[in-house]
């Protein structure tokens, strides 16, 4: 009988909703530079915790502005993507390189 065939994307949403996985994959798409992996990133950890509608319930901002922050094109301001992290459980931190 043949495997069923396991989703990547599936396998990897599962994962993200451990907060220290969540954590090791955005800090590593943060680490990359470049903008667009880390929204994709935070999208994917979105998914995770209960999708867009539910973040933008955490978040303290409405569902517009979360998709909207968090597209392709988005670029967050500090307070918006302090908020997300915190709705993920996660706070943003710095350090010494």
């Amino acid at each position: 009988m043949p495997k069923k065939a396991i989703r990547y994307q599936d396998v990897l949403i599962e994962s993200l909703k451990d907060p220290k996985e969540a954590a090791a994959y955005v800090k590593a798409a943060m680490e990359d530079g470049d903008p667009e992996l880390l929204l994709v990133a935070l999208r994917n950890v979105a998914e995770a915790h209960g999708g867009m509608s539910e973040v933008a319930r955490k978040a303290h901002l409405n569902r517009e502005s979360l998709y909207k922050t968090l597209s392709s094109k988005g670029n967050p301001k500090l307070k918006s993507l302090t908020n997300i992290l915190d709705a993920f459980g996660l706070r943003l931190a710095i350090q010494s390189k």
